[in-house]
């Protein structure tokens, strides 16, 4: 196996990576390096060395990344310095990691398959030692670490972790006696993690599906009931409607509103009817009446109109003076003797002194 199997190797396992990307996390790549120390297998023969490494990656999911790596170590022998024994590789390396808001170092789990090289020399009994030996085989590793957030430019990871490199072709320890099939090395490391380009902005909240307005917030008409309970959905402006959007009549009673016989002043019992009058015109705004004076059947007819003048005006001044707004009276107009509810004589033609005293009156008729 050559150095275009292990790129291609490498960048499958990346194009996987990015094919597991979402959005929802940081799925940007980012670089890595380290550098670290390898205990080597005792039964090689060789140093404890450091290493170093070098790799690019990415998130495939909030708790999982990816990351393609290459390493490379150079221990020698302890007993013949003078010999070469060398290390190198590539590794697909799966990290599971543990995050936690808030947490700014996060522990993961390491799970790695890779590809090592070794290069040996050993002594032969010929003019041509040291011979070399150039084997590639599988690896396998697994182990823990703590890697501090992206919140900071640069992340940094601290990890220890346990190599098994398969490597059966192993010239030194059959010297030695030794026939093995695999080693197992612990690598101890630090690194830091660097992401490529800006950091991911989160997409912004979907704007909310309008709601269509019902009928409870609606008024066509605009008579102050809304659609859902108006069951007259044409009302006019200025009508004046009851609870259901239908016009409703609207009555003042001024019953009782009477004078005393040739007298326009308002008498007590006439002023608590005006009162409720006024209260009543204020409630309804809109509203608009017409105040009339009427005289009983005695005396002339001119006297009698300017007397229902005076008595309308009477009438008229009180509401005003109450809070009622000239605009909506019509009037004060004086109808005189021309409009009797009731007979101010009797059949016989005699006189009908309760029927007189019914037409000393003044009304409010509604207008609209």
């Amino acid at each position: 196996m050559n150095k275009k199997i292990l790129t291609a190797a490498l960048l499958g396992g990346l194009a996987f990576a990015q094919a597991a990307s979402a959005q929802e996390f940081d799925d940007r790549w980012y670089l890595t390096g380290s550098a670290g120390f390898n205990f080597q297998n005792s039964d090689r023969g060789t140093n404890d060395a450091p290493f170093g490494t070098l790799g690019l990656g990415k998130f495939i999911s909030p708790n999982w990344s990816l990351d393609g790596e290459l390493n490379y170590q150079n221990p020698n022998f302890d007993a013949n310095k003078d010999l070469n024994w060398s290390q190198y590789g590539a590794s697909l390396d799966l990290r599971r990691h543990f995050i936690q808001d808030g947490r700014g170092w996060n522990p993961y789990l390491l799970f790695g398959l890779g590809y090592q090289k070794a290069e040996e020399e050993y002594v032969i009994n010929s003019v041509n030692s040291p011979a070399k030996r150039k084997d590639g085989n599988f690896a396998a590793k697994v182990g823990a670490g703590l890697q501090t957030t992206f919140d900071k430019r640069v992340a940094v990871r601290a990890e220890i972790a346990y190599r098994g490199d398969f490597d059966d072709q192993s010239v030194n320890p059959r010297l030695a006696g030794k026939d093995k099939d695999w080693f197992g090395d612990v690598l101890a490391s630090v690194g830091v993690v660097i992401p490529l380009g800006p950091a991911p902005v989160a997409a912004p909240e979907p704007a909310p599906e309008p709601v269509a307005p019902s009928c409870a917030d609606l008024d066509d008409d605009g008579d102050g009931v809304n659609n859902c309970d108006d069951r007259c959905p044409d009302s006019q402006p200025g009508q004046i409607v009851g609870p259901d959007g239908c016009p409703v009549p609207v009555s003042i009673d001024l019953k009782g509103v009477n004078f005393d016989f040739d007298k326009s002043t308002l008498r007590p019992d006439a002023v608590s009817i005006l009162s409720e009058a006024s209260e009543i015109l204020k409630r309804y705004p809109e509203l608009r009446v017409e105040v009339a004076g009427h005289t009983d059947g005695k005396g002339p007819d001119a006297y009698n109109q300017k007397l229902s003048e005076r008595r309308a005006k009477a009438v008229y001044d009180y509401l005003t003076t109450n809070g009622v707004d000239a605009s909506r009276l019509q009037g004060p107009i004086g109808y005189g003797k021309s409009r009797p509810i009731a007979p101010n004589t009797n059949p016989d033609g005699s006189d009908n002194p309760e029927g007189r005293a019914k037409n000393r009156r003044t009304e409010l008729n509604v207008q609209n």
